[in-house]
């Protein structure tokens, strides 16, 4: 990418209690793990590499962060260095009382009434995908369909083409592991966005379209126009939030399923509308959540009897909680039928995702497609599956045989 990282200290970590990275290599591999032994030492781990930082491991430690705004604030929503550059990506940014009137803007867009509908649509582009693979024996799961189609989704929403879809993969990989270690990459990135969305809205402030790139250049609140600078943040966030998230949710589902056989076995022959799928994606978002969010701690507080400073950091780890056993029976266990599921793979609180309708829908999609048209694939044992470490965790390959 023509960058290097710029750290303090990146060091392999040896003492997850006391000195955890996010964006160590271990994190990617065996993050599940590395929760659960925190988990059985404290319910807060600490690190000093981007200043004072905390991770809570407990559902009970991340519930009462998440749902506690007088103490802990979304301006920040990644752990990086203290001096990075934040931009605001309202509503995730955004703190009461301004923070309901962003969601509202926003969260129409979103209901199943307007999701719904892009069902078909998006079967129809799944497929179209597949077909590419047809007469092959192999192939890369992530890079050649799980990749492709949150991209497609959210540039359909936004009213952007698919074409640009390389441009949003570069973004996505060097905000999310690069920049928290590297205020450069942050800067250059962020101006490299801004540039895109600036030029989309006024295209869309001259000549409205049926989009969501015009529904946020025509945005008023409280009566009055919405600044430029935050109509740029909205679409920054539907960037960000809405592609890497969903597409590490299918690949770690398409790679379980590929690594389990029996569990894959299960899903065979069963009709797109068994309540199985159902379950099945519900425990994909529990077991493999991929999205963890930061907050900046503005009063001093306790969580779990830990004290905390404002000025401090937050890793609020919502995967770490996915595998709580005081939250989960047999929480260690992928359970594919599992009836009771409150997992916080989306959030909890005021921030709980937006799009978790549109993710949902292209969860059930992608999976549904995809093994129908592989029923018997596995993930390739030859070969080694990449996962990503930081704030969104998957799969970037995962090389299967088809047949």
């Amino acid at each position: 990418m023509g960058y290097e990282e710029s750290t303090v200290n990146a060091e392999p970590v040896v003492d997850w209690v006391n000195d955890w990275d996010w964006l160590d290599p271990q994190w990617g591999t065996d993050a599940i793990d590395i929760w659960n032994a925190v988990r059985d030492i404290t319910p807060m781990a600490m690190t000093e590499r981007y200043g004072r930082a905390f991770m809570p491991v407990t559902m009970e430690a991340v519930s009462e962060i998440a749902k506690d705004t007088e103490n802990f604030s979304s301006q920040w929503v990644s752990v990086a260095q203290p001096d990075a550059v934040r931009r605001p990506a309202p509503p995730i940014t955004s703190d009461p009382p301004h923070h309901q009137g962003h969601r509202r803007l926003l969260l129409p867009s979103f209901s199943p009434k307007q999701i719904q509908p892009m069902e078909d649509e998006l079967r129809s582009y799944c497929r179209g995908l597949i077909a590419e693979l047809d007469g092959r024996d192999t192939a890369d799961a992530a890079a050649e369909y799980t990749q492709h189609i949150p991209v497609h989704g959210i540039a359909q929403m936004i009213g952007v083409p698919d074409s640009d879809a390389d441009i949003f993969r570069d973004w996505i990989y060097r905000n999310f592991q690069l920049a928290p270690r590297d205020n450069r990459v942050r800067e250059a990135v962020t101006a490299e966005m801004r540039a895109y969305f600036l030029e989309l809205l006024e295209a869309r402030e001259k000549v409205p379209e049926d989009d969501l790139a015009t529904l946020v250049a025509q945005a008023e609140m409280d009566g009055e126009p919405i600044d430029r600078e935050l109509q740029f943040g909205y679409l920054l966030l539907l960037i960000l939030a809405g592609i890497d998230t969903t597409w590490s949710a299918i690949g770690s589902g398409l790679w379980h399923l590929g690594t389990h056989p029996d569990d894959l076995a299960r899903l065979n022959g069963t009709p797109f509308g068994d309540p199985l799928w159902l379950t099945m994606s519900e425990e994909v978002l529990r077991y493999y959540a991929p999205v963890t969010m930061g907050r900046r701690v503005i009063g001093d507080t306790t969580v779990s009897g830990c004290p905390v400073h404002a000025g401090d950091q937050v890793l609020v780890t919502f995967p770490a909680a996915n595998h709580d056993p005081a939250s989960f029976d047999r929480a260690d266990e992928f359970v594919i039928d599992r009836e009771v599921n409150r997992h916080v793979a989306f959030g909890l609180g005021i921030h709980r995702c937006l799009g978790s309708n549109l993710a949902r829908l292209e969860m059930k999609v992608a999976f549904q497609e995809w093994c129908a048209a592989f029923p018997e694939y596995r993930v390739d044992p030859s070969q080694t599956t990449t996962w990503t470490s930081g704030q969104i965790r998957g799969p970037r390959n995962i090389p299967v045989r088809l047949r």
